[in-house]
């Protein structure tokens, strides 16, 4: 089954009367979704305790649960004290999915910089795989890591480059943000076939058990020509990609991904109206 549900805390639930992350499992539960990624793009702050009591609620409310680890981390470090920044930034997102029984770890791999693109991707598989030993060192390999694709062309992240680091070790799987892609291809995502020509290359990479539970950002964004410039949502006019080719793609082949909405402040209406359009095709 496709799950659905919002990046972070959406205003619509504040505003119906919602404190604290532990309580939005609930309210995600009332009002039809079953997804949720926590948020911890700007550090990993959240208690242990906090981070359990999320997770039992999630797990009374049958919510999935991923965690967006800190915008900070950047694979693509040479310097020693870097790239230990950046994985302890790793590690400590997996400890709270670990209290939070959070499935899936988002993280962005780096920036490309003055570098050659190929060169700048094999530094950080080989940083990745030593990540991945640390992670196999304190046994959290059972939490998956998934790198995203990204939407700025200066940045590592396109669907090659997150295919590449996801063959570093099985624990690793990618995150398809199409909303990132339609911007670094200037709006490139218009028709079905855009959208089957990535879904056909995860599944030659990586197999059909991956494409089948894939980790999915979605959400209309706005661009420049140098890619992503911000998220919108479903009331802005003219901005892509169109959800629909994608719900076509995940009812023909029997797909069940978890579709994350990261619109702009409306995340948890959007993601409702993304299910609309695949329940509609069901």
């Amino acid at each position: 089954m496709t799950k659905f549900g919002p990046a972070g805390n959406s205003p619509l639930f504040y505003q119906s009367g919602g404190k604290t992350s532990a309580e939005v499992p609930a309210w995600l539960k009332s009002i039809g979704l079953n997804a949720y990624e926590y948020q911890c793009g700007r550090g990993v702050r959240i208690k242990e305790q906090t981070a359990k009591e999320i997770g039992d609620a999630a797990r009374k409310y049958d919510i999935a649960v991923s965690i967006h680890a800190p915008y900070y981390i950047n694979l693509v470090k040479e310097d020693r004290e870097a790239l230990g920044k950046s994985q302890n930034h790793i590690m400590k997102s997996l400890y709270a999915a670990s209290w939070m029984g959070a499935s899936t770890v988002v993280f962005h791999p780096g920036g490309v910089g003055k570098m050659d693109r190929k060169e700048a991707l094999l530094l950080a598989q080989k940083n990745l795989e030593e990540t991945v030993n640390l992670i196999q060192q304190k046994g959290l390999s059972q939490i998956k890591l998934a790198p995203e694709t990204m939407g700025k062309r200066n940045q590592l992240g396109t669907v090659e480059e997150v295919l590449a680091l996801c063959q570093v070790a099985d624990n690793i799987v990618p995150t398809v943000d199409f909303a990132h892609l339609h911007a670094v291809s200037g709006g490139g995502l218009t028709a079905r076939e855009h959208f089957e020509e990535i879904v056909d290359r995860v599944e030659a990479v990586l197999g059909m058990k991956v494409l089948k539970n894939l980790h999915v950002h979605f959400s209309p964004i706005e661009y420049t020509a140098g890619g992503e410039k911000r998220h919108r949502n479903l009331e802005d006019e003219g901005f892509g990609p169109d959800f629909s080719p994608l719900a076509e793609i995940i009812k023909e082949r029997n797909l069940s991904p978890t579709i994350i909405c990261e619109s702009s402040d409306r995340q948890a209406e959007d993601a409702i109206k993304y299910m609309e359009t695949l329940e509609k095709l069901q």
